[in-house]
Formats: structure tokens, C-alpha cells, sequence
């Protein structure tokens, strides 16, 4: 819609699609002059009781006159929003800026008055909360820093919308009326609450399409074998527990294998849920609008021929998109695998799997239906087809995900009361900076693990829209990590790791207990642990001639040695061993580990006999085996072994397998107990941070818009503000002007050279040290300009020495995708050469600058490796958390490098340092909710 208004152009970039509180969509956008019959139609739907609520006296119709005054808008001064489903508005939000006498037309009023108006079979929905939202964004937008509300006292509803929206408040009683007066600037209060609206609703839209009441598959075929004929079947078969229908345009029958048939969604005569849609590209459209009409409230979309096939059938998914929200509902897909919920009341194979998975306590989320179909099939065959912990409780193929993503399936794992380990195969993440923010909330409450596929092929699947970044695949990677995900490379770590971690507590520390009948796989497994950071005992060899009797007896011993905090059992067959003696080993080694329930055990074996499936098939035959307890998340503690008394072991084929596994538990656990006791961003009394923002609007506004890197005067000038000191380099052109400047700064000196091509390279001969006096300054220009060519070219620069220290590398960048990111590394070509950067999101607390400066491969070089004195480390944590704060008060500073940074025993020098000045890119995450089109 492009409509003109009298002061401004249409703003179509407040339009958005929001979720609402009872997971259904809306579309809110700004009301024109086109939107008069709508506005009327709505107004009649209202009650008598809301009219009087809105305009505070029996209002039983709109005059011509109000049509004109709530449609015509300047969409400056007076702005309207509607919140629309189907094209129809179902609520109405308006502001007018309040005239301030004596105010000129250059400097407008900042306050104005606020409004709502809810269609009453609308309200409980949270449509006025999502609009008070985008209104308020509209405001600030447009200079207006204050909302006024008049509410009735007995219109209970509006008054909750403001007073619990987080704004600061100021509350009044007057002539009858409740006045509320409010700031607009976002406070932590306010964000929190909408991200737990968020939460709540994005969940609750992905629960409504995991768990229909009626299920339509439009598009199943009368003979089985096609794609929608199919997912009919598998629902039919997996015993859905609620309706089932089959559309078909030209059915025969009234019937297609079993299951009642119609020519039409509108031919169902009952309410329908969820729709499948498996009907060419070209007839989707016409689906959607009948599901839409008929009333249904999500749509899993199997068909292709989107995104993936090429620009045009992006703009197909996009108008898709598009389309099936303006009904208020959300898509799955399209070429999408489909949807699976084996809770027991449930049984939803919406897909095109053909077995039923096993029920159980993990979800699954995969981007790809073919990796959905191999995990599915690895959990299957892991678990030994027994009902327990280790089965699946939902499952979700995005497929090109255009509309539900990774970042729903997360707000719905969050509190379901039946995923205890969430994993997932991503492809691509559509918005970084949230998918880390709901990663981090999740992995407080349970593990979750992830395996990125395409992380070296430099491009997204074609059918995926994803925001640009400049971060390499390791530093979102660090990312994640600093968030809570298990990172992990393959599929087949991400089932072992899924495996354990819902079978086991978590460990309480690194150290293991190795044992078992073979030494040549202990010592492999030994190995294995050294290999991952861990901390083994001496393997215990029980000699093959050990029983039954004799691993339970051990694996007692281990499991009760306070040094002790998980152990894994290596376990090979005897030569001519029958099923009976695994299943005898198989029970000894479970009720040893039920015996101590705190601590993980895990068990290495070769692939000879049964006893990963006798491991699996303990609980069946154990007395008294109940249903695992899983408490809320917030109830949930670090350490907590499974409710079940005979839990189940996992079994691993090989030691490297098992033990990669245990490491990224014993990781998780120790980031699970650093949340419990989260750092502290200190305050430091000497930042000048109201200066810094006065020297960035200055040198922005005489600079370029687009960005400008600062000279060496205003980038020591602005770093200092924050208590940065760098040492400064002098420009030194002759050998002369080369002595003054050492003669200011004082001997002994370096030389450098800062040509692009030999900065900060020492091991190009670019740089003299320790020059003690003029004449050893003036030999070593000379040397230089021999070696690399003219002054000119080498553009030298005379600098004091720093105390003898370990040099390192300290960066911040604001990237557009993940956000504000800070790196440390060591100096020099080694560490470059290995990738050897730590990398955490800013703001840093400090535990976050201990960990980022510890974290690195060459870390040991701080901390006197082979003799050498310690390094300052709390001197350069001090600087990481500084340098983190400037960034992230003032996010016009894109970029700030500081090389070298030389960490002396006491104290450090940062020799060199660049700032680079930008508009900052947009942050959506901080505006109001809204649904991305991808």
C-alpha cells in the first residue's frame, strides 16, 4: 500500500506481523485514508461497553467527520496503526502530539496522547500490548519521548496494558479519569517484558502446530505412494488422537484409506487445526486462502518449488509468507519433511517418515529432511526400540524455514515439560543476535546441541535468506559457546552427545575413572581423555576373565571415590559369550551406576556382541521402573540425575566416540555452575563517557556519513577517555626529524615502519628495537630505508620502548549479524596462522575477560610457561573490560584494534592502536516484536 498523507510519505516501514499471545499472527501497519469502510465495519463489531470505555460517553456510531479524523493522518503529529487478520481490523491504536505553547514548528512537542480500541472477540490476545509496542517505536521515530493515557478506573484491561508494558510510570486521579503518564525510552523492565511476551507467544505458536485438535492433508492422492497420500497414511498409522481429513479436489470415494475425504477444506463441516499442504507450487495460494477462510490456524507446507529454485520462487515464498499470516497463521516449510509430537494424547506424524519414532525426552530440529530422516533413524537404532528417555519428543523440519525457524522451536523447547535435550541441525541462522540470546536462556534450563552444516561453502542453501555477516564460521562458533550450545561437527557427535546427556546427570568435574576387561582400550580411552582436556585416573584392567560380579564391584568402587566425577567402562566380549552374559553385564553395570545417581557413566565397546542393546533393554525388566520427573527449568539443578532409578547407559563403539561425548558434558556442566554465579560489569569512575559521546558526534559530523577511520591525535583521545592509554608513535620522515623525536620521547627507542605491508611485521625487519641512542637511531634508518625503499614509502615512526612483555592482539568490531564481538589472541604469525582467537559478545563481565584471556591455546605463555615471569593478566582484564564498555556505550565506534598490546609483569603498553567511527548498524532486536520475512 503506497498512499500518500498530508505531511509525509506512507511509512511502510512500520508495517510488520506480530504473534500474538494465543500463538495466531496479525498484521499491524498504519491506517489510511483508503481504510475508511474498514474502520466502520470494525467499529460496529465493538461493544457498547468498549465504545464507552474508548470515548467515555455512549458512542453507538462513528460520524462522517471521525472516519475522516481517525483515517487521515500526517504520520507525524497524528499516526494511526491497525492490527488487521484476514484484512479486517481487529484493533486500533492512535496518538496525537500535544501542543506546547510557545513551541515552533522547528522544535515540536515531545508528548503526546495515546489510545486503543479492541474488538472485544479479539481482546485477551495481547494485540494491545503488541500495539502499545510499535506505536511507542512509531513516537520515538518521530521525536515524541512521553505517551498520556486516559483510561476510565473501571476499564481494569487498558490500565494493565500500560502499567505492566515496563515503562517508568507516573500515575493521577482526576475528574473521574486515570491518568497515566509514561516515558518511552526502553528500560531493562520493559525489554524483559517483552521478551517474555515473545517467549510465550512464539511458543505457544509452535505448540498450536504440534498439538492439533483436527488435521486436513490437502493434496493426498487416491493411490498410496505420492507425497501427500503418504503423510495421510503415516498420520493414519501413527494413531493421531484427534480428527483426521483428507482434501482431494476431484475424491471419488468418501473415503481414502480410511480416513473421510472432501473436495474442499470448506466441504470439512468441523473446525481444522492444522492443515498439510501437498499440492503443486502453482495451486498453494488457493490452499492457503481456503485454510484461511475455513478458519485454521497453522499450515505445514511439503510442497517445493520456492526459494531453493531460484529468485522468482523466492518472491513465490514471500508473497506466501505474506499470505498465510495476514489469516493469522504460521507456516512450516515450505519443502518442509513435516512435523512429528509422540506424546502419548497426541501422536502427530505430520511427515513424511514412515515409522512412528520411539516417544521420549528429546527434540529434534533439523533444517534438511534428509538429515531430519538420519537422525531419526540413528536415535532409532541407538536406542535399542525401548520407550524411555532416549526416544523422541518432537520433531521439526523447517525445511527452507521462511516463516517458524530454529528461533521458535527454541521458545517452544524452552518450557515444554517434555524435551529435556534439544538438538539441532542448522544450515544457516537467520538472526544470530536472537537465536544467542534464546540459546542462552535454553541451555540454562537444558542442554542443547548443535551441529551447523555448510560451514566452509561461504554461502547459505539456496532456499535460506540470512543476513550478512563478517565473522568466520570458528567465531560465531566461540559465540555459541559463550551462550551454552554444545557445539559438535558431525551428526554422529550430535546423537552421541544428545545420548548421553539425556540418559546421565551431568559430570561435576573433569576427572574420570577408566576400567574394564581390555588394557589396549583403556589405555585408547586414557589417551582420548588427555586428547579432549579431561583428567583420567590410571585405567583399571579387570583382565578378560572379569564377570559380571567383578565390573559391578568396580564400577561401585569408582562411582564412590570422591576423585572421581563420571567413568567410563570399556567392556569387550569373551570368546564364545552368548546374549545371556551381556544381559548379565548389561544389569550389573545399571544397578551399580543407580546406585550412585550423581555421577555419568558410560560405556566402550566393540561391535562383537549385544551388550549396547542388553544397555538399552535394562529398564525393561527392572522392577519398579517409573516415568522420568522433570521439574520446570527454573527448578532444574545443574547436576541432576534422571527421576528413574534404572537409568539408562549409553553405549559407544568406539573410546574416542564416547569420551568426545563426556567432555562436552563436563564442559556444560562447569558453563551451567559459571551461570549460577554470573560476573559483574564493573564500574570504572575515571570513563568520560559523556565526552567520548561528544567527540563521536563531533568527528561524525565533519567526517564522512558513511564512516571515518580516526587519526592517531583523536584515536588516543577518544581511547583515554576510557582509561586506554596508548603510547604515541612520532612521525619521523628524515633521519633529523627521527632524532627529535626520540629525544622527546625519551631512549632507548624503536623504530617502525608502517607501510601497510610491513605494520606490526618484526619478522619482515620492519621494526628496530632498543635503540639507545641517535646514533644507533640513525644507522637503523638508514638500514631501513635501504632494505624497503624510500621514507615516503615506509612512512616511519619513532616510538618509546615498552617493558619486555608478551605481545597480544585485542580487537572489538560491531558485526551486522551477531553484534558487538571482542577477540584476544597473541601477537605474531603462529597464532595467526592457527586461528588461535578467543572471542566473546559484548558487554564482558569479568569472568567473561578471565575466561576470554585464558581460553586461548597459547595461553600458558601469560602465565609463565617454562620459567618465564606471569604476565599481568588483571591488567589486561582490566583492558578487555574497558575497551568492552566503550564499544558497547557508544556504537558508533564499529571498530577499535589495538597491536600490539604488550602485557608486561607488571602492568601493559598498548603501542599501537585504530578506531573507526560509523553509523551503527540497525538492531531490530531492540525494537517491538515482530516476525522477519526471510
Amino acid at each position: 500500500m503506497q498512499t500518500s498523507s498530508d505531511r509525509h510519505e506512507y511509512p511502510a516501514h512500520w508495517e510488520a506481523d506480530v504473534v500474538l499471545r494465543d500463538g495466531g499472527t496479525a498484521r499491524i501497519r498504519p491506517i489510511t485514508a483508503d481504510d475508511a469502510d474498514r474502520l466502520v465495519s470494525f467499529y460496529e463489531q465493538v461493544s457498547d461497553e468498549s465504545k464507552y470505555y474508548r470515548f467515555f460517553a455512549p458512542y453507538p456510531r462513528l460520524s462522517a467527520k471521525d472516519v475522516h479524523r481517525f483515517t487521515h493522518h500526517d504520520f507525524v503529529d497524528r499516526v494511526g496503526l491497525a492490527a488487521t487478520v484476514g484484512g479486517e481490523f481487529i484493533a486500533t491504536v492512535r496518538y496525537d502530539r500535544i501542543d506546547a505553547e510557545g513551541l515552533s514548528a522547528s522544535a515540536p512537542a515531545d508528548e503526546a496522547e495515546v489510545a486503543f480500541l479492541v474488538q472485544d472477540a479479539h481482546q485477551g490476545r495481547g494485540v494491545a500490548s503488541a500495539l502499545l509496542e510499535h506505536i511507542a517505536a512509531v513516537a520515538r521515530e518521530r521525536g515524541i519521548r512521553r505517551f498520556a493515557a486516559e483510561v476510565l478506573p473501571a476499564n481494569n484491561k487498558m490500565i494493565k496494558v500500560f502499567t505492566d508494558a515496563g515503562y517508568q510510570q507516573k500515575r493521577s486521579f482526576e475528574d473521574g479519569v486515570v491518568r497515566l503518564e509514561f516515558d518511552l525510552e526502553p528500560t531493562d523492565r520493559s525489554r524483559a517484558v517483552q521478551w517474555a511476551r515473545e517467549q510465550r507467544a512464539e511458543g505457544r505458536s509452535v505448540a498450536r502446530l504440534l498439538a492439533p485438535g483436527s488435521v486436513a492433508v490437502i493434496g493426498a492422492g487416491r493411490a498410496p505412494g505420492g507425497v501427500g497420500r503418504s503423510v495421510l497414511d503415516n498420520l493414519r498409522d501413527a494413531g493421531f488422537g484427534g480428527r483426521l481429513y483428507a482434501v482431494n479436489k476431484a475424491p471419488q470415494e468418501k473415503e481414502l484409506g480410511g480416513v473421510a475425504a472432501y473436495r474442499s477444506i470448506h466441504d470439512i463441516p468441523d473446525p481444522v487445526d492444522l492443515a498439510v499442504v501437498a499440492v503443486p507450487a502453482e495451486h498453494v495460494p488457493q490452499a492457503v486462502a481456503d485454510c484461511g477462510e475455513h478458519g485454521v490456524q497453522g499450515l505445514v507446507v511439503i510442497s517445493a518449488g520456492y526459494a531453493e529454485s531460484g529468485p522468482e520462487g523466492r518472491e513465490r515464498q514471500r508473497e506466501l509468507v505474506r499470505h498465510a499470516r495476514a489469516y493469522g497463521m504460521r507456516i512450516i516449510g515450505p519443502n518442509a519433511f513435516g512435523i512429528i509430537n509422540t506424546a502419548p494424547d497426541v501422536r502427530l506424524n505430520a511427515s513424511l517418515a514412515p515409522e512412528m519414532p520411539r516417544a521420549g525426552r528429546i527434540g529434534l530440529f533439523a533444517q534438511s529432511g534428509a538429515i531430519g530422516i538420519a537422525l531419526l533413524s540413528r536415535l532409532q537404532r541407538r536406542g535399542g526400540g525401548v520407550t524411555g528417555v532416549t526416544g523422541v519428543s518432537t520433531f521439526i523440519s523447517s525445511g527452507n524455514r521462511a516463516d517458524v525457524s530454529g528461533n521458535d522451536v527454541l521458545q517452544y523447547w524452552y518450557d515444554d515439560p517434555d524435551t529435556d535435550v534439544a538438538l539441532m541441525y542448522l544450515e544457516s541462522i537467520g538472526n544470530p543476535r536472537k537465536f544467542t540470546r534464546l540459546a542462552r536462556r535454553t541451555a540454562a534450563a537444558k542442554p542443547l546441541v548443535v551441529v551447523q552444516g555448510a560451514r566452509h561453502g561461504g554461502a547459505a542453501p539456496p532456499g535460506h535468506a540470512v543476513r550478512a555477516t563478517r565473522l568466520p564460521h570458528a567465531t560465531v562458533s566461540a559465540l555459541l559457546r559463550q551462550a551454552g550450545v554444545i557445539r559438535v561437527d558431525t551428526i554422529t557427535e550430535l546423537v552421541d552427545a544428545g545420548l548421553l546427556l539425556a540418559r546421565q546427570p551431568l559430570p561435576a568435574g573433569p576427572r574420570v575413572a577408566i576400567l574394564g576387561n581390555s588394557e589396549s582400550l583403556g589405555l585408547l580411552t586414557y589417551d582420548a581423555c588427555l586428547a579432549e582436556g579431561l583428567r583420567p585416573l590410571p585405567p583399571l584392567d579387570l583382565t578378560t576373565a572379569a564377570s559380571a560380579d567383578d565390573f559391578h564391584a568396580a564400577l561401585s568402587h569408582a562411582l564412590a571415590d570422591d576423585a572421581c566425577d563420571a567413568v567410563v567402562v570399556t567392556a569387550i566380549p569373551a570368546v564364545g559369550e552368548t546374549s545371556p552374559a551381556d544381559a548379565a553385564l548389561a544389569e550389573a553395570l545399571r544397578s551399580a551406576a543407580a546406585a550412585s545417581p550423581a555421577k555419568p557413566v558410560l560405556v566402550v565397546h566393540v561391535e562383537l556382541g549385544g551388550l549396547a542393546e542388553a544397555l538399552s533393554a535394562a529398564t525393561s525388566t527392572a522392577p519398579h521402573a517409573v516415568e522420568p520427573q522433570v521439574p520446570p527449568p527454573a527448578e532444574r539443578p545443574t547436576a541432576q540425575a534422571p527421576a528413574d532409578e534404572s537409568r539408562l547407559i549409553p553405549a559407544y563403539p568406539a573410546a574416542e566416540r564416547a569420551v568426545r561425548a563426556l567432555a562436552e558434558a563436563v564442559r556444560y556442566g562447569q558453563w551451567r555452575r559459571d551461570v549460577a554465579e554470573p560476573g559483574r560489569v564493573p564500574e570504572f569512575e575515571d570513563i568520560d563517557e559523556k565526552g567520548a559521546a561528544e567527540q563521536i558526534d563531533a568527528l561524525l559530523a565533519k567526517g564522512d556519513p558513511a564512516g571515518l577511520t580516526l587519526g592517531p591525535d583523536d584515536t588516543c583521545a577518544l581511547l583515554g577517555r576510557y582509561g586506554i592509554d596508548v603510547r604515541r608513535a612520532l612521525p619521523a620522515p628524515t633521519p633529523d626529524e627521527a632524532a627529535l623525536a626520540a629525544e622527546r620521547s625519551g631512549y632507548p627507542v624503536a623504530l617502525k615502519a608502517t607501510a601497510p605491508h610491513l605494520r606490526h611485521r618484526a619478522d619482515l625487519g620492519g621494526v628496530r628495537l632498543d635503540l639507545a641512542d641517535e646514533e644507533q637511531l640513525r644507522r637503523a634508518y638508514a638500514e631501513l630505508t635501504e632494505l624497503f625503499g624510500k621514507p615516503a614509502e615506509l612512512r616511519p615512526v619513532v616510538q618509546s620502548m615498552a617493558p619486555r612483555g608478551v605481545d597480544t592482539v585485542v580487537r572489538a568490531v560491531i558485526d551486522p549479524a551477531a553484534g558487538a564481538v571482542l577477540s584476544f589472541g597473541l601477537a605474531g604469525a603462529a597464532s595467526e596462522l592457527l586461528g588461535d582467537t578467543a572471542h566473546r559478545l559484548i558487554p564482558v563481565t569479568d569472568r567473561d575477560a578471565a575466561s576470554l584471556v585464558r581460553s586461548i591455546r597459547t595461553a600458558p605463555l601469560l602465565f609463565g610457561w617454562r620459567g618465564s615471569a606471569p604476565a599481568d593478566t588483571a591488567a589486561l582484564e582490566e583492558l578487555l573490560l574497558r575497551l568492552s564498555r566503550l564499544v558497547d556505550d557508544h556504537p558508533e565506534v564499529v571498530s577499535v584494534t589495538l597491536e600490539p598490546v604488550v602485557v608486561a609483569p607488571r602492568g601493559l603498553t598498548a603501542l599501537g592502536a585504530s578506531v573507526r567511527l560509523a553509523p551503527p548498524p540497525a538492531r531490530d532486536d531492540l525494537g517491538p516484536r515482530t516476525l522477519p520475512v526471510y
